[in-house]
């Protein structure tokens, strides 16, 4: 795939020397911090640095005194008290983090969770919950990462004698929906300074105001702070802010005291000195995801919470099973899908991607648009059948609104939903037709020139000169890397190939890069068709920075993003 590589923007000198000067760094770091909105050394060391005292005031959020008051009631009343998630890894850790801290403060009996069947009541709050919440006497639901746009919902559960506490993340829409409380930072008139929590860390907010609440020790919701680090790397939420403190204390005690069920999933997945924000992005979470993709999102919320370590060993192999199962799916559902794109005449001139596989897994559609995006860059949906209805979901390419783009199509549509870069939708079978070329005409007429390829954001320019140990050992601490504080990219130009540049294992390409003296060996991952350009030639080069251990040496390596020819 061809990449356009563009520069971010380039920072304000007279604050990049400021930086460089208060903290004793190189005009590069400097830079990066300045693009990070880092500009004064208070700013630097709460980036660096991030402290417990620094996260806000829970009862700064809307919503949370009254959320408190109302769940006090229930407790002392000995009403049942429903916690209530949605399927994915941000519902399953907010369930199991406001489940494991109420459990301690409430009777048990009067204490249930619920996490809506992915195929019969779809994402968030559903009618059929509800009804079992009242068949079973709850008389207050707390739903977590989900909810706020649950306006006819919640008045169904009002109207049945059910209470409903909304602890989400999402945007609201025009009407908010009549519970007792909302909280969400991203409601207009929220005082809260932080907008950018996951649903995971609303629930611990929530948290954190009941211990206040009833007295207990300030630590107590921090038991849990391992599973919000899980929530916010897999729901790709702001790393910066608020964000950051919980991800680094999470971090911490994901590697020095995990909670029982993380610890068997860990130990389970592999064994690992420490663990990182990669490895709850491709490792743990997936893991924690695929039973409600394949099965019972329960299963998640059951190893979750649990505290004995043998039957947590037990739901840690139902979780990779789920996860085997889905990555067998999610394989040969993209090969197919794939194959039929390849014998379609008539696909190289669309613009986006509308697929349709009668008997394609639900679970996995979303994963497989993805996968058929990094193969041909183009706006994807990818469509199964469920009941006599299409079901699809869509993933997106930077720049392109999709929701948007779902909606000018709305007169095809049953039902859709979602953000800018995913969404899910529905259509009747007898409308896939018409919804497809409406959608590529939509697509046709809305998709900006530079969003037809894929992007290689750098960060800044760079000679291989001024990389050294101690510039990476300051880049080290820019982790954990996220939105809003992406892994650092450089471009060099001009390199010349050493003549040891090769290639591995007849897919990746081992670079051997020379400047000014100074040589680097660089990793390129499924890059071995770029071999020709390197090979004896000048060229350049877009990579970040990262350590290579091997036999107990310890070296600074290259990864490659892209390798193009100098002009």
């Amino acid at each position: 795939m061809e990449y356009q590589w563009k520069g971010n923007f380039e920072p304000d000198t007279r604050k990049v020397q400021h930086i460089a000067n208060v903290l004793n760094v190189s005009d590069k770091i400097a830079a990066l911090l300045v693009q990070r909105g880092i500009e004064s050394y208070d700013e630097a060391e709460a980036f660096f640095v991030p402290n417990v005292s620094n996260l806000h005031n829970p009862f700064l959020m809307k919503g949370m005194q009254k959320a408190v008051e109302r769940t006090d009631s229930a407790i002392k009343n000995k009403e049942k008290i429903l916690i209530y998630g949605d399927y994915d890894v941000d519902g399953t850790t907010s369930v199991a983090t406001v489940y494991s801290f109420l459990k301690n403060i409430a009777d048990i009996e009067y204490l249930d969770y619920y996490i809506p069947d992915r195929y019969k009541e779809g994402y968030g709050v559903s009618k059929i919950g509800i009804d079992w919440a009242k068949e079973n006497q709850f008389s207050l639901i707390i739903a977590l990462d989900c909810g706020t746009r649950s306006v006819e919902l919640i008045q169904y559960a009002k109207d049945n004698g059910i209470d409903f506490i909304v602890c989400d993340h999402h945007l609201p829409g025009e009407t908010l929906p009549n519970a007792v409380a909302i909280l969400n930072p991203k409601q207009s008139d929220c005082p809260y300074p932080y907008k950018e929590l996951s649903g995971c860390g609303i629930g611990f907010k929530f948290n954190q105001a009941l211990a206040e609440h009833f007295n207990l020790d300030p630590k107590r919701p921090f038991k849990n702070i391992d599973l919000v680090a899980v929530s916010i790397a897999s729901d790709i939420v702001d790393m910066m802010g608020e964000n950051r403190i919980l991800m680094q204390l999470g971090l911490r005690k994901l590697n020095e005291d995990p909670c029982v069920g993380l610890q068997a999933l860990m130990q389970s997945y592999t064994l690992k000195e420490n663990y990182d924000v990669s490895d709850i992005v491709f490792g743990l979470g997936p893991r924690i995801n695929a039973s409600g993709r394949i099965s019972d999102a329960k299963d998640s919320v059951k190893l979750l919470i649990e505290t004995n370590f043998h039957e947590a060993i037990k739901f840690a192999k139902l979780l990779n099973e789920h996860n085997s199962e889905r990555k067998d799916k999610d394989s040969e559902i993209t090969n197919e899908a794939l194959l039929m794109l390849e014998n379609d005449t008539s696909f190289v001139q669309r613009k986006a991607t509308v697929i349709f596989g009668k008997n394609w897994h639900k679970g996995v559609i979303g994963i497989v648009a993805s996968r058929l995006i990094e193969t041909h860059y183009k706006p994807t949906i990818v469509f199964t059948e469920i009941d006599g209805m299409l079901t699809g979901s869509a993933r997106s390419v930077k720049d392109f609104d999709i929701h948007d783009a779902i909606g000018a199509c709305s007169e095809f549509v049953v039902q859709y939903g979602g953000h800018k870069y995913a969404a899910g939708l529905s259509v009747r079978a007898t409308d896939y037709e018409n919804f497809a070329a409406k959608f590529e005409k939509v697509v046709q007429h809305t998709l900006p020139a530079h969003a037809i390829k894929p992007q290689i954001n750098y960060d800044l320019e760079i000679a291989l000169p001024e990389i050294n140990e101690k510039f990476l050992r300051i880049l080290d601490r820019f982790k954990p890397y996220g939105p809003g504080n992406m892994t650092p990219i450089f471009r060099a130009n001009n390199l010349r190939d050493s003549g040891f540049s090769k290639i591995l294992k007849e897919k990746h390409l081992r670079v051997s890069a020379l400047q000014n003296g100074v040589k680097f060996d660089g990793i390129g991952f499924g890059m071995a068709n770029l071999f020709d350009v390197v090979k004896n030639k000048n060229f350049d080069t877009c990579f970040s920075l990262e350590w290579n251990e091997f036999n107990g040496y310890k070296n600074i390596q290259l990864k490659i993003r892209d390798i193009k020819a100098c002009n």
